[in-house]
């Protein structure tokens, strides 16, 4: 038996923001990035908190370490908090979903309402009980998956995401892509999350390459919105893979954006999963999987072969299309430095939470030859 549940409220629509005007007598703790102050946007937010006062703690970075964590918990006790509103992309709702867990164990704060508000279209973090936080010291990401995470309320608005920068948009387009794919191939996936992902392919690849060519086209930024928290939605319910398994464990230590990594990856791990390689594909349920989504894109096949091929062949396409890198080397990473960590990015993929639900078991051997094939 399975058992399914969505506990976070969407509001979305053109008047979605002024709904903040309903809180009220509330002291109300904002996480959020520098950028987000500088351009406006918080204003934009805070301008409906009309009847709660309200504190904005901005010192977010992206792969936002445990430092900061610390101090946004500090900040949170010193204002009183009992409400959280996260503004931003994955970075700042991945922080604020820390301090309100690490938050009520170290200094017992309790959080009413736990508000996200998407400023960039691709974790879908907005509706997860999934947050990932990075240790410095040991170029270490850590994901934290507990319910006590998940936003009560997630606020998609159009207008916050309408100015994000092209290459910001292929990165965090590319992550929506990735998510759906893992979800839809992962060892828990179940018919409710399969109907997100189908929908959610197809969204992408009507949409995103719009999005990054035409950033005012509102309702290709609206559809890549509305295409990234269903994303959110489905690995909510079924985890991820080796995708991003290795993109965790890389993207600390090489520095690469987490959708690019993750984009790079994706045709290789495909290949790996269903492992093309073997011969004859007509009994690979994963490949069959693989098919079913190339299919929705507009290709019609019934040779997981050729669908596992159509699939991964429109990946590099898309790809291409948004000027983003196939390899680590044309990111401008050296190889050398690459391969020099494969073996140390191979064991931290090995113990991401998210490889335990990949389709196919990877040995530590067969990560370090899926990043030799990407440097």
């Amino acid at each position: 038996m399975e058992k399914i549940h969505f506990s976070t409220q969407l509001w979305f629509g053109d008047d979605a923001l002024s709904e903040l005007q309903v809180i009220q007598g509330k002291k109300i703790f904002i996480v959020t990035d520098p950028f987000i102050v500088e351009s406006g946007m918080a204003t934009e937010i805070t301008k409906h908190i009309t009847n709660s006062e309200y504190f904005i703690f901005s010192d977010i970075v992206p792969d936002p370490p445990i430092e900061k964590v610390i101090a946004g918990i500090q900040a949170m006790s010193n204002f009183g908090a009992n409400t959280i509103i996260a503004i931003g992309g994955g970075s700042a709702i991945d922080a604020a979903k820390a301090m309100k867990y690490f938050g009520k164990r170290t200094m017992n704060l309790d959080i009413e309402q736990f508000i996200a508000i998407p400023t960039t279209s691709g974790t879908g973090s907005e509706v997860t009980n999934f947050a990932v936080i990075t240790v410095a010291e040991t170029a270490t990401k850590y994901p934290l998956v507990t319910d006590e995470i998940q936003p009560d309320i997630a606020i998609l608005d159009t207008n916050m995401v309408m100015s994000v920068p092209p290459k910001v948009t292929a990165d965090t387009g590319m992550d929506v892509l990735t998510h759906v794919i893992e979800a839809y191939v992962s060892k828990e996936a179940n018919g409710v999350a399969d109907a997100f992902c189908e929908k959610v392919v197809k969204l992408v690849f009507d949409n995103l390459e719009t999005a990054y060519k035409d950033g005012s086209n509102r309702k290709a930024r609206a559809n890549m919105h509305l295409a990234s928290c269903m994303a959110g939605m489905a690995f909510n319910l079924t985890s991820l893979g080796l995708n991003h398994g290795i993109a965790h464990a890389a993207g600390a230590r090489l520095h690469v954006p987490h959708g690019r990594m993750n984009a790079i990856l994706l045709p290789n791990v495909i290949e790996f999963n269903a492992n093309v390689n073997q011969g004859a594909l007509q009994d690979n349920e994963v490949a069959k999987r693989y098919m079913a989504l190339a299919n929705c894109i507009g290709t019609t096949t019934t040779n997981p072969r050729i669908g596992v091929q159509n699939l991964v062949r429109a990946i590099k396409q898309l790809r291409q299309r948004l000027s983003m890198p196939a390899t680590l080397s044309e990111f401008g990473l050296s190889k050398s430095d690459v391969l020099a960590q494969k073996t140390e990015i191979a064991i931290a993929a090995m113990a991401d939470n998210c490889t335990d639900t990949n389709p196919r078991h990877p040995s530590v051997a067969e990560i370090e030859a899926l990043i030799q094939e990407i440097s």
